[in-house]
């Protein structure tokens, strides 16, 4: 809950600044205190009045504003706040956050601010994408600047793709997990799950058998001790949890594409269960039988995005946690993956079939370290989830 804590909302202008409306009321109704920033751009989008009445607070527009500055001068305003929320994040307001512009009381604010910054994104999908936005968001989270969305989907303008805004409730989750007590408070950590799927032809794919759910389990454990997690998950059949950021991928490629723009991170937990290869020539159309003739499918090594992240001479995480699933000499061979990959820890469990332990509810895994081999007890992977991530926690506690 939010009890007592104060959220400066900054409302940019776009079509989802509709959706503040509701985020207004689902922060008051958590105990929130909200105070509105409405930029000009918003003002086509929402009113003061609205935005006022269901804030029950008076709404700042004008850095020029001489009846606003007696109340409360900028720069207060700016350093009240528990957390500053920007919602939407316009393609403008995050180049003017990365830039260091400060023309109008939004940006002024934010460069002013001394408190954590958060913002959830909201532009159409080829802005999303542009690579100035893309340098912009790098620069924004290499500064400390926590992010919530976007999501993917339909959008106003008739097109699909990332770029729309999170949910109220998915922001009102993220705002929790910032300004909660936990022991990950004010860390980064970066979350590998699910398969990869990698395309033969148009109807077929090679993949891995795993459902998801141990990666999803720890990026929430991770969440509820109070870290800013970013999840990089591949078609998994469970739900990713509320209150981190996804990014869903689909082969090895993106995920390594994704996992290198979520860095810098103080931990990597990579316990996706990455396809090793790829076809390496995909066809357009779906590969037809030929009077008993059997394709010839020639393979290409996918990239090893644990070993890329845990050898990397710049910017590698301080704690970087593999995951070997393994079918015979577990421990052997996940001592050997350490060293071999480069990372600090490895998670081995043993996926025979009769374990039931792939896309089972239970887990039973061995934790390597530089100290050895350490046994734990068959558990629900919740309770898996949350041992590792204390032990997570206890390790950056000193960093």
């Amino acid at each position: 809950m939010l009890a007592g804590k104060r959220v400066l909302l900054i409302i940019g202008g776009g079509i989802a600044a509709y959706k503040c409306l509701d985020l207004i009321r689902r922060l008051k109704e958590r105990g929130a205190a909200v105070t509105p920033v409405l930029t000009r751009a918003a003002q086509e989008f929402v009113t003061p009045l609205s935005v006022s009445a269901l804030a029950g607070e008076k709404v700042y527009t004008d850095l020029f504003d001489l009846t606003g500055e007696a109340e409360m001068g900028h720069i207060q305003l700016s350093r009240v706040a528990d957390l500053v929320l920007v919602a939407p994040a316009t393609a403008d307001l995050m180049a003017k956050m990365a830039g260091g512009h400060a023309d109008d009381l939004a940006s002024t604010l934010l460069m002013a601010t001394d408190t954590p910054v958060m913002i959830a994104p909201a532009m159409n999908v080829r802005m999303w994408e542009h690579p100035a936005t893309r340098r912009n968001l790098a620069t924004l989270l290499g500064d400390g600047v926590r992010l919530v969305g976007p999501n993917a989907g339909d959008m106003a303008c008739g097109e699909h793709g990332p770029g729309r805004m999170a949910e109220p409730l998915e922001i009102v989750a993220a705002v929790e997990t910032a300004l909660g007590d936990g022991l990950l408070r004010g860390k980064r950590v970066l979350v590998t799950s699910g398969p990869t799927h990698e395309p033969i032809d148009p109807v077929r794919y090679i993949a891995n058998r795993s459902s998801g759910a141990q990666g999803t389990a720890i990026a929430a454990a991770l969440r509820d001790l109070g870290a800013e997690v970013i999840f990089v998950t591949g078609p998994a059949d469970v739900v990713p949890p509320q209150g981190v950021q996804v990014v869903a991928v689909e082969t090895a490629r993106q995920m390594l594409e994704a996992v290198e723009a979520a860095l810098p991170a103080d931990a990597g937990v990579f316990a996706a269960a990455v396809a090793d290869w790829r076809v390496a020539r995909e066809t357009a159309s779906k590969i037809k039988k030929k009077n008993g003739q059997l394709p010839v499918l020639e393979f290409a090594e996918n990239p090893d995005i644990l070993a890329t992240v845990a050898q990397r001479a710049k910017g590698r995480p301080a704690l970087v946690v593999g995951f070997a699933a393994e079918t015979d000499d577990v421990v052997a061979h996940a001592t050997a993956k350490r060293a071999r990959k480069g990372c600090d820890w490895i998670v081995a469990n043993d996926v025979r079939p009769e374990t039931g332990i792939m896309g089972g509810s239970e887990n039973a895994v061995v934790l390597i370290t530089e100290d050895g081999a350490e046994t734990w007890p068959r558990l629900s992977k919740p309770e898996v989830a949350a041992r590792l991530a204390e032990r997570i926690a206890g390790v950056l506690a000193g960093n």
